[in-house]
């Protein structure tokens, strides 16, 4: 009898270390997790791009007005990140990083009017897409790829005395997307 508790000693010996290493491991994945959960959160964040036309619907020239005039591009097709707002027009930068932007305007010619919308960035106007056609329909598109810091915000103004036309094609669009992290 006394070889046969020797024996379950040993065992239940063996078991408890088992669990203490068991119990180790899981404080280390329960110490780990805040830094995965953490992980997660900047991967998620790190996956960012739009894509919307001009109107939501319907056919329509916006202009010209007198002044510079922001654009709502308000037919969202993607909206990886939740970073543009189709209520405002505006893209609000999640994270430090390098973003590109395209946008694509375009208008029916017009003797006295062009077609015109400038890409601005916290209040800077950074690149212009231009285009004068008196008659036939006109298109113009620009892009540019910015270094962007948390908070920073990106968006299109018509220009001054210009228009821009948009239907159910959606001719008139705006994108970006993050490019690469900092």
């Amino acid at each position: 009898m006394s070889a046969l508790l020797a024996e379950q000693r040993v065992e239940i010996r063996h078991l408890q270390k088992e669990n203490e290493a068991q119990t180790a491991k899981l404080r280390d994945l329960e110490l780990q997790k805040p830094e995965l959960d953490q992980l997660k959160q900047q991967i998620q964040v790190k996956q960012v791009a739009f894509s919307a036309s001009l109107l939501a619907s319907g056919s329509e020239t916006i202009g010209p007005y007198n002044t510079h005039t922001p654009l709502v591009f308000r037919h969202v097709v993607t909206n990886i990140g939740n970073a543009y707002s189709p209520h405002t027009g505006f893209f609000i930068a999640p994270v430090r990083d390098a973003y590109h932007f395209e946008f694509y305007i375009g208008a029916h010619g017009h003797a006295s009017h062009s077609s015109g919308a400038v890409l601005v960035r916290n209040g800077e106007h950074i690149f212009i897409a231009y285009e004068h056609q008196t008659s036939h329909y006109g298109s113009s598109a620009n892009g540019v790829t910015l270094l962007l810091e948390v908070g920073d915000d990106v968006f299109l103004r018509l220009w001054t005395n210009t228009r821009i036309f948009d239907s159910e094609n959606h001719h008139s669009t705006f994108s970006g997307h993050l490019l690469f992290t900092m």
